[in-house]
């Protein structure tokens, strides 16, 4: 009778097994299918790995790593990550302060003793983790691109073209994203361990967990399987500028795959790089901002799925041709990794669709980017055939309006000197998303470069009603109302 039963519940945990293999093997073709048709409509170029408690059920390349040579994206293609190297550099001071060698609530000048008192003394390196430093955002500098991004700096050099400007704020008193607090902490970490960023990175975390295809990105270096970064112009596809990679740094500078992103993922749920104390303080709630916050290195928010509540650790990186996005349900050890060499990607929205699937929600059905058409209508045929082209897309329900993208638009037309075409653009945004304080403040801009002060003003204060926040529309409007 005993031997019975047991080979009863023998075959009951096989069939139980046997289920959720297949229910999983249903997800990733399902997952597939979905970035198929972003990948159809445009819209995602690139590398995914999507795992559930903690086994990989998708990992998969979409369209190419290289357009001049058709060289397919694969699981092993190696992308630029953009600002998803702030985890990693989060990481290593982390370390540090574990091993007693930093301490997170001391002022930055402690170990940067050339930097002006003024402020540094004033800013923590928990302000520079949360981005509650004050310290001016350096990518958002005007000119950033056009005087500073293809040039190479040492770390000490670039510190110096934003160390003396003025705070934005008083450190700690709110959360402005900034790529200098992030630059900064990769100079400390250098000058704590008299080794390079690089090297802390290689010997800390990549060697351990075995991240071969990991690095510091360099442009002159011949890295194997390095996709080649380009940008979208409406439907037309070019090479993405130059940036030397001395700028992100520890901000932005990293280099990685699906796979090895896999691997990154797993070592967080164990005490392989930090003690269990130091490896949550990662994932504590620093700062509020709306429905999410942030902890170091790391986006945090709860989001109800059908009738279940799950905490999101997340973080996505955008850099010159290629955007990309981690997101993590550490509960039930869920993974979605989105590598885009194709730069501004849906990835949100992708991601969104994904987790769906994995939870056996219902999903937004993927549309092509009304923004791409637009923008080579206005571009080329100027407004009224703009004008006449929307009202002919929008009956059409294969098409969407993606905030992001009508933005990106807007602001090419702007940046060609087609100021009434970009007008336009950011007029139908505005239609969209009447409650998004962003599309306002675009159209204030595109009205003042139209030399329209009325309507600029008039969009800007809409954009700081409805988002308080916007430090750089109070700006805009400040100047405009001198």
């Amino acid at each position: 009778m005993k031997k019975s039963i047991k080979l009863i519940s023998f075959f009951v945990i096989l069939h139980l097994f046997t289920l959720s293999t297949l229910f999983a093997q249903d997800k990733g073709k399902q997952i597939d299918q979905l970035l198929s048709k972003y990948n159809e409509y445009d819209q995602f170029n690139g590398s995914a790995l999507v795992a559930e408690n903690g086994k990989v059920i998708l990992k998969k390349g979409y369209g190419s790593a290289n357009m001049e040579w058709n060289i397919p994206n694969q699981p092993d293609t190696k992308f630029r990550l953009g600002s998803i190297t702030k985890q990693f550099t989060a990481l290593l001071i982390v370390k540090l302060a574990e091993e007693g060698k930093i301490k997170l609530d001391v002022p930055i000048t402690t170990y940067l003793p050339d930097y002006p008192k003024e402020t540094g003394d004033k800013i923590t390196i928990h302000n520079l983790l949360t981005h509650t430093s004050g310290i001016p955002n350096y990518t958002s500098v005007p000119n950033f691109l056009k005087e500073k991004a293809r040039n190479p700096y040492s770390p000490a050099d670039f510190v110096k073209t934003f160390s003396n400007l003025p705070l934005e704020f008083k450190p700690g008193e709110k959360f402005v994203y900034s790529n200098s607090g992030y630059f900064l902490l990769g100079y400390i970490i250098e000058k704590i361990t008299g080794k390079t960023y690089e090297e802390n990175l290689q010997e800390t975390i990549f060697t351990p967990l075995k991240m071969v295809n990991s690095g510091y990105d360099h442009s002159d270096v011949i890295i194997k399987n390095r996709a080649a970064g380009y940008e979208r112009q409406g439907k037309k596809i070019v090479n993405a500028s130059y940036l030397d990679m001395s700028i992100p740094y520890a901000a932005g500078s990293l280099y990685s795959t699906a796979e090895d992103l896999y691997l990154w993922d797993q070592a967080l749920y164990t005490s392989k790089l930090l003690s269990e104390k130091s490896m949550e303080s990662l994932f504590k709630s620093y700062i509020t901002l709306g429905d999410e916050s942030y902890g170091y290195g790391w986006f945090l928010r709860e989001i109800t799925i059908g009738t279940k509540k799950v905490k999101i650790v997340e973080h996505g990186g955008g850099i010159n041709g290629f955007n990309t996005n981690i997101s993590r349900i550490p509960s039930d050890k869920i993974l979605i990794v989105l590598l885009n060499n194709t730069g501004r990607a849906v990835l949100g929205e992708m991601t969104e669709n994904i987790r769906n699937i994995l939870y056996n929600q219902s999903i937004n059905e993927p549309k092509r980017s009304m923004a791409l058409e637009l923008l080579d209508v206005f571009s080329e045929k100027g407004v009224k055939s703009g004008i006449e082209t929307y009202a002919k897309l929008k009956k059409d329900p294969t098409y969407g309006i993606k905030e992001g993208d009508m933005n990106n638009a807007g602001y090419q037309l702007l940046q060609t000197g087609k100021k009434k075409e970009a007008i336009e653009m950011f007029k139908i945004n505005v239609e969209a998303f009447p409650k998004v304080g962003n599309v306002y403040d675009s159209l204030g801009e595109a009205y003042l470069a139209d030399g329209d002060k009325t309507l600029a003003i008039a969009n800007y204060k809409k954009s700081i009603e409805l988002d308080p926040s916007n430090e750089s529309g109070k700006k805009a409007l400040a100047e405009i109302l001198k």
